[in-house]
């Protein structure tokens, strides 16, 4: 079985990639994060063609979440249980269904912005608020992942140069601190590191070539519980599908299980 999370930076500007790329790769389930669409305007006509049934919450033209499935699609609960919300505004950064034998979660955990920012405290609060959602099935007996846009790098090797980022979110260590603190349901990181190079990154900003200079971070994560990591066989970082025109910042992270 190949499960895979991908934040498409929009499905719309993305849909021809993202066709191209279910053919290709073939996974069988797919998280996907920032939409940018209402759910009306997802596409589901079209990945129903390419074989895969979806689940969405989305609301417009930011954030947004969805699973991709081709193995089924069942016990589908949108939103985050216990959600702050932000600004009075609960955002759809949360899905989960159960597709085939395993259960999982596409996740788009809150930016930060700046670390004195209200968002960065609705940040941690997320977070608190997504280890309290998950840690059910994280215990449980099934495999079960988180896979999303994390929005944080877990080490400073998980970033091109942490002298970059001195000061700025997403390494923080209050952001570091919620994501242990949510590992510590049961959950582990799958995808290993190394891997087939040094620097698995996922995101690398449009701007000022930091793709080609390889100026990335690794925010994109699968964290499963005991019965996920143990029937995982492969995981990689798709870099290739970050090159050419019209590629979204993120590369999607794949794992192979043998479930």
């Amino acid at each position: 079985m190949r499960i895979a999370t991908w934040n498409v930076n929009s499905i719309t500007a993305r849909l021809p990639r993202l066709l191209a790329w279910l053919e290709s790769s073939g996974p069988d389930v797919l998280c996907l994060q920032e939409a940018k669409v209402a759910e009306e305007q997802f596409p589901f006509d079209q990945l129903r063609e390419a074989g895969y049934e979806a689940a969405v919450h989305a609301t417009g033209r930011w954030n947004g979440v969805a699973v991709l499935s081709r193995v089924g699609l069942q016990d589908v609960v949108k939103g985050l249980p216990g959600d702050p919300g932000y600004e009075g505004v609960t955002e759809p950064r949360a899905i989960s269904a159960t597709c085939g034998p395993v259960r999982v979660w596409s996740v788009y955990v809150p930016n930060g912005r700046e670390v004195e920012h209200p968002h960065y405290a609705y940040k941690l609060q997320w977070f608190e608020a997504l280890k309290a959602a998950v840690a059910g099935d994280a215990a449980g007996s099934r495999p079960f992942a988180v896979l999303g846009d994390y929005n944080v790098a877990p080490t400073d090797d998980d970033v091109y140069d942490p002298a970059a980022f001195e000061g700025a979110t997403h390494v923080t260590p209050a952001e570091r601190a919620a994501l242990a603190s949510l590992r510590e349901t049961g959950l582990t990181d799958v995808v290993p590191r190394p891997l087939k190079y040094d620097k698995p990154f996922t995101y690398w900003d449009y701007r000022q070539l930091c793709f080609p200079k390889n100026r990335g971070m690794r925010i994109d994560l699968v964290y499963g519980n005991e019965p996920f990591a143990k029937a995982v066989t492969d995981a990689y970082v798709d870099r290739e599908e970050r090159k050419g025109k019209g590629a979204s910042d993120h590369a999607p992270v794949v794992v192979d299980l043998d479930v």
